[in-house]
């Protein structure tokens, strides 16, 4: 549940309540989109609605009955009615008062939600306070009170576990971590069992696997042949960076342009291996420039989607309907990617899986650990013979120093 759900009474706010309104039924022909635009009125800018049109303001703040949006829309003149009567967006008499509500408090507009800064909501007085622990529990139970709900009783241990363990690594728990936690006794025994799975390598596959529905992340390239390609080392970064808790800021620089950061490290280099998820094709017939502006407009919809919280994508052929985004912002996006080869992908051949040659040779996070493993084993082995050197010149040392040697080297 959010706790902007609870926050406060449900007073109308522009961005949830007033916006998806007139996005549905105004802004195809009082929006953004300057082509269809009608009377050159505006309701995505406050100061277009606001001002006045033919001697008359569509939006007057404080005064619904003086508002000209209320006029039309609730007028029984099919032809002044908005929208149209023919154009199948009647607004329903809840849409209506929610628009009467919103005027009649002010009619305050809203930036785009995704630019609103986070704000720190204050937390809700609640009348029973043994059972809240930490403040987001006020806010479950302050949204409970408000529906004449109480909380439910406590599930028992195993229930517990059983929840927890998939929320947080996605498998049941063992028999015996089931007992273990029913029989544990200590008054932090929930917290310990939060940490100890938060520490296991699962948790990362777990929280990885959202993010990796989000990039689109796929073994193959996706049209005609549907090949396979060589991305897993990415997927392994992503596992790895929820395992070791990268902080956001890095997660976001090193996928984006990690090949590029000063420095750059292997594993930087494979996070940038974002810019390869994308649908490719390996197909020697296509179309290159055509396949080259689909790859863009796939790159543009993933980065502001997944970053930016918007839908900057929609703006490829024309003006944004209902967004504040153009043509010119889409392709502006896009040129912060020119750079990546995308036409190597036609040298790739129409095989599987394909024969492109890879960009970077890398070793599995197995391999890597195996040959950690040897390299502690050679310097154990290498600290062990200079001990019996330091030691000992005897025939039967010398010997064993030949054993520890040849151990050492295989």
């Amino acid at each position: 549940m959010s706790i902007h759900a609870v926050a406060a009474p449900r007073d109308v706010q522009f961005n949830r309540d007033v916006r998806p309104i007139l996005a549905d039924k105004c802004f195809a022909c009082h929006g953004p989109d300057e082509a269809h635009r009608e009377a050159g009125l505006r309701f995505d800018l406050e100061e277009s609605a606001k001002a006045l049109h033919d001697g008359a303001a569509a939006i007057v703040p404080g005064q619904p009955d003086a508002s000209h949006l209320i006029t039309r829309i609730t007028t029984d003149d099919a032809d002044l009615r908005m929208p149209p009567t023919d154009s199948g967006k009647e607004l329903s008499q809840k849409e209506i008062d929610t628009l009467r509500r919103w005027i009649a408090d002010g009619a305050k507009y809203e930036s785009h939600w995704s630019f609103l800064p986070p704000s720190r909501p204050t937390v809700p007085e609640v009348d029973d306070e043994a059972w809240p622990v930490n403040d987001i529990d006020r806010f479950i139970l302050a949204r409970l009170q408000r529906e004449g709900l109480r909380p439910s009783p406590e599930a028992d241990r195993a229930t517990l576990i059983r929840r927890l363990s998939f929320d947080l690594v996605g498998l049941p728990p063992s028999v015996e971590e089931v007992d273990a936690f029913v029989g544990d006794q200590r008054p932090d025994a929930y917290e310990r069992l939060v940490d100890r799975l938060l520490e296991s390598p699962h948790f990362g596959e777990r929280m990885a696997m959202y993010w990796l529905d989000l990039v689109r992340y796929a073994n193959t390239v996706g049209y005609h042949g549907d090949q396979e390609h060589a991305i897993t080392p990415y997927r392994d970064w992503v596992i790895h960076a929820f395992n070791t808790n990268l902080p956001f800021d890095q997660f976001t620089a090193e996928q984006l342009a990690g090949d590029l950061l000063p420095d750059r490290t292997t594993d930087q280099r494979i996070a940038s291996g974002y810019n390869r998820l994308l649908q490719t094709s390996h197909e020697g017939g296509v179309q290159v420039k055509e396949y080259l502006s689909k790859y863009d407009a796939d790159r543009v919809r993933n980065v502001s989607s997944v970053w930016m919280g918007a839908t900057v994508g929609c703006a490829q052929c024309h003006d944004h309907k209902y967004d504040p985004y153009t043509m010119r912002d889409f392709y502006s996006l896009a040129a912060f990617f020119a750079d990546v080869d995308d036409a190597r992908t036609f040298r790739g051949g129409d095989t599987t899986p394909t024969k492109r040659e890879p960009e970077i040779e890398t070793l599995s996070p197995l391999d890597r650990l195996a040959i950690e493993r040897l390299r502690k084993a050679a310097e154990s082995c290498q600290q062990q013979i200079e001990v019996r050197r330091a030691s000992s010149a005897e025939p039967e040392s010398q010997s064993e120093l030949a054993e520890l040697e040849s151990e050492r080297k295989r």
